[in-house]
């Protein structure tokens, strides 16, 4: 799904508000026209959310005549076309308005404050997106058994390129209790640091480092995720997860060797 800006919002509005009146010259059902709806329905979508009144209310244009129809005529099939074109002039009508309402809340409003997802705003979907990398994709990237933590962070990151999420790579440095914290990695946007861990030398080290991270990161990050790609050293998993998980806004997750 594209990630709009709001400047880009409103201009790929505008041009749908524009190719109006040459939808309704090439008229019901032609090549044009379900080129149009197909365009604006996802348009809609992406930058307003299935739960917006603009997606609901667009998406349920007919195109067509609905009601009962009742004729005098000889050319039935001549009358009943009749009226499914009065009804196409009719919703593109409709169609106009809806765009032009969608625009005036947009200008009054930041990208992020109009879009309502079906069960989650587009922040929450790009988390959970990245919490089904580590815990479906990761390990079958690693096809031996991993020396030191940068080789786990190399195959972390060929899978955030693959998925085109944007971040940065150690990055930033935080200052915390006299040291100096570099997240693996970080995504502003999402308020978030991935931090990679490799398991091999027993559970206690790891989670004294784990909760040095947590105080120190939490001073400029909402979300964390510990990654821990584990050689066999973690006995009670969900022990270990529960400990630190215990933090706010804190993930933990153990891909075993």
């Amino acid at each position: 799904m594209k990630d709009w800006t709001k400047e880009e919002a409103l201009k790929v509005i505008d041009s749908l508000i524009e190719e109006i009146p040459s939808i309704r010259h090439s008229g019901r059902k032609s090549a044009e026209h379900m080129r149009w709806v197909a365009n604006a329905q996802r348009i809609i979508q992406e930058i307003f959310g299935e739960n917006s009144r603009y997606f609901q209310t667009f998406r349920h244009f007919s195109w067509r005549h609905n009601g009962q129809m009742v004729f005098q005529a000889w050319d039935i099939e001549g009358a009943i076309e009749y009226r499914h074109n009065e009804a196409f002039i009719s919703q593109l009508e409709q169609s106009k308005g809806l765009l032009l309402a969608a625009k005036d809340q947009l200008e009054q409003s930041e990208i992020s404050e109009v879009y309502e997802g079906q069960n989650t705003a587009p922040e929450a979907s790009d988390l959970i997106q990245i919490i089904n990398l580590g815990e479906k994709k990761l390990r079958k990237l690693i096809r031996e058994t991993p020396k030191t933590e940068k080789e786990v962070q190399n195959k972390y990151e060929d899978l955030l390129i693959a998925n085109d999420i944007k971040y940065s790579r150690e990055f930033p440095t935080i200052e915390y209790s006299s040291k100096k914290y570099i997240p693996d990695f970080s995504i502003e946007k999402l308020s978030l640091v991935i931090e990679i861990k490799l398991c091999k030398n027993g559970e206690k080290p790891l989670i004294a480092q784990i909760n040095d991270d947590i105080l120190a990161y939490r001073t400029r990050f909402k979300n964390l995720i510990f990654l821990i790609y584990d050689l066999g050293q973690i006995r009670d998993v969900d022990f270990f997860k529960n400990s630190l998980e215990q933090n706010e806004n804190t993930i933990v997750q153990i891909i075993k060797e």
